[in-house]
């Protein structure tokens, strides 16, 4: 027999890979485990509290004899220091827990962005709400802060961004405002920045950029005068498919066009004569009541039906809603492309003030507007929904007549 190559007691390296199943001693604190394939150093000792431990030192694939000698010689000399004995377990899963913290500090405005949007998202009734996140804040942050630290993301930074659409593009640059606004504030909540948020608008940004109301212009819906309604109307009905006859049911009920294009057969009551549409298709979030007139009505008669479609207007595509850019499609054929579908409820407010004298809580209803007036809200507690029939009746009627715009013109001028 040769010489001995090792210490006895030691484990041998010519038979790591043989050894049983169990735990086997190599002295020292230092152990390789056997279980089936897996063999992996382990350093099992008693840190300051009292408390037995086992410590991986890595695989024996990855981690030779020497390595883990080496390894659980620094450790025992932490253990068993005289004057401030550790915990290198402790130590190790602390240090590790300060990388993620500093690795997730690291995170982008951008990916901070897409998991706010992602948080928020369910809350969102509308998934357009999303889709116009992601839009603004590509066109306008990513390419700026978008792959900055979202710890960085500074004043000056914020105004880059809002800057170059302040003036020409208000509404928009007032809307990502407050995205970022949002943003920078649940990367704060996420302790992933600390700090007063940058993109605060009262008290921060108002002393750096002009208020909205100086700069915004009205953008009010491009709205049809309401002595062309007949005209027009007359135009509508001679015009085929899903979204002319959408358009006019969105007209003669004054109703909002995704209200219309999501309108099902099962809300609409043929024998009362209304339709109710539920809070969560509702800007307000509230359950509207519409009453239907006799040109409504008729419109829903004449539409086909499928046994297995609940849409009143469906798309081609089975079980799917027109688009949102169906009935702007319809103008546009009608050579009217200055008009939008939103704006004849402008025209229908229009009509209903100017030349009826419906009290302003029943025109405000047929919108399902909220009331300003706080106290005026609580006493009105129903819908008006008989007023309201004859306002819708009276519209519907008022649709059917071409006016003439000069005649109109003269007797305005007449009551002023």
């Amino acid at each position: 027999m040769g010489k001995r190559d090792h210490e006895p007691g030691k484990l041998v390296p010519v038979t790591l890979r043989k050894l049983p199943d169990g735990w086997h001693a190599d002295g020292g604190n230092l152990y390789l485990f056997v279980r089936g394939a897996s063999r992996t150093w382990v350093f099992r000792f008693t840190a300051p509290d009292g408390k037995r431990k086992n410590m991986g030192l890595g695989s024996l694939a990855d981690v030779g004899l020497a390595q883990a000698r080496d390894l659980a010689k620094q450790l025992r000399a932490k253990v068993k220091d005289p004057t401030a004995p550790t915990d290198p377990q402790r130590e190790r899963i602390e240090a590790r827990q300060a990388v993620k913290l500093e690795q997730a500090r690291r995170m982008t405005f951008k990916q901070c962005a897409e998991a706010c949007i992602e948080a928020l998202r369910p809350g969102w009734k509308n998934p357009k709400h999303g889709q116009q996140w992601e839009n603004t804040l590509s066109a306008y942050t990513y390419p700026i802060i978008g792959d900055l630290p979202v710890a960085d993301v500074d004043t000056p930074l914020v105004v880059k961004c809002l800057g170059p659409i302040w003036t020409t593009k208000n509404e928009t640059a007032s809307r990502l405002r407050g995205r970022i606004e949002v943003i920078l504030d649940w990367a704060k909540v996420n302790k992933l920045r600390s700090g007063e948020n940058p993109a605060r608008w009262k008290g921060h940004l108002d002393k750096l950029l002009a208020a909205p109301t100086k700069v915004q212009k009205a953008g009010h819906h491009a709205a049809l005068p309401y002595a062309q309604m007949g005209e027009f109307m007359q135009g509508l009905r001679t015009k085929e498919g899903m979204g002319a006859r959408a358009l006019e049911f969105a007209i003669l009920t004054a109703t909002r066009s995704g209200e219309v294009r999501g309108a099902k057969w099962s809300e609409i009551d043929q024998q009362a004569r209304t339709w109710t549409i539920p809070a969560d298709r509702m800007k307000a979030g509230k359950e509207h009541r519409v009453p239907l007139s006799d040109a409504a009505m008729a419109l829903l008669t004449a539409l086909p039906r499928l046994d297995d479609e609940d849409l009143v207007f469906p798309s081609t595509k089975r079980g799917r809603p027109l688009s949102d850019m169906t009935l702007t499609a319809v103008l546009r054929r009608m050579e009217r492309g200055d008009l939008t579908a939103h704006g004849f409820r402008s025209t229908f407010r229009d009509w209903a003030g100017e030349t009826t004298a419906y009290p302003r809580e029943v025109i405000e209803h047929a919108l399902a507007h909220q009331l300003r007036d706080k106290a005026e809200a609580a006493y009105q507690r129903g819908d008006l929904l008989e007023k309201r029939r004859r306002l819708m009746g009276d519209w519907a009627n008022y649709c059917e007549t071409v006016h003439s715009t000069t005649a109109n013109v003269t007797q305005l001028r007449g009551a002023a």
